[in-house]
């Protein structure tokens, strides 16, 4: 142990130097019971979080025996995962249809929906009942997103309800190399978030592009004709 950073009555932090944890000491005092206070405090000790890049994420799988859990959404996932992975999502699709959700998708499915490819989604009520199922608290997990956002979302709530092993890749998937992790789906792992009108407009730019150049040379070399197709306005 390094040292203790922040003591408290209730909870002390420490360093250590193993793995990049940092470990932390909660103790709880005792409660009341018909009229008696009982001296009791009970202590546990956790280890938060590891985060690690995608080439650490590689070796915790192949020689730590880390299990890889996906968080993404379904649409996300589909497009490309890490062969073996389990996949429990954060987020689930929101199809609620009371009249403040329906404006909401709405006014989402035109806007970040239409350019990003991003589904209308909600907190998943059964997140944690789904990696109970799947997974006790001793189990080593690697959480992956696309980002590297919601699985450090899901490593809080994990970490909250008392699983002690937990690591996410930092960035996401968006930042693994082709080849890193064997892979299934209809693209690259660091693709797999690119959806919606954002995913060609380089092809829409290179179209208006040669549009513009074609009108500019032909009204250079035929200014007669273009005179004709556009008249000039009085």
């Amino acid at each position: 142990m390094a040292g203790i950073i922040s003591p408290s009555p209730t909870a002390l932090y420490f360093t250590s130097n193993f793995g990049g944890k940092r470990l932390k000491a909660v103790s709880w005092a005792g409660k009341s019971v018909s009229g008696k206070v009982i001296r009791r405090r009970n202590l546990r000790i956790a280890a938060e979080v590891k985060f690690v890049n995608a080439e650490e994420a590689k070796k915790l799988i192949a020689e730590e025996g880390y299990s890889v859990v996906d968080v993404r959404d379904k649409t996300q996932f589909e497009r490309a995962h890490i062969k073996s992975c389990s996949h429990v999502p954060l987020f689930i699709y929101n199809e609620d249809n009371d009249i403040g959700t329906i404006i909401k998708r709405t006014v989402h499915n035109n806007f970040s929906g239409l350019f990003f490819g991003l589904p209308f989604t909600k907190m998943n009520p059964d997140f944690l009942k789904s990696v109970r199922n799947e997974f006790s608290q001793d189990s080593k997990l690697l959480l992956v997103c696309q980002e590297g956002l919601r699985s450090a979302a899901a490593a809080s709530r994990l970490e909250e309800a008392g699983y002690e092993n937990i690591a996410c890749v930092t960035s996401g998937l968006q930042s693994v190399k082709p080849g890193t992790f064997e892979s299934v789906g209809s693209t690259e792992l660091r693709n797999a978030g690119k959806a919606g009108l954002i995913t060609i407009q380089g092809q829409i730019s290179a179209v208006l592009g040669t549009v513009l150049v074609c009108a500019y040379l032909f009204i250079q070399f035929f200014p007669d004709q273009a005179e004709k197709l556009f008249p000039p306005t009085s």
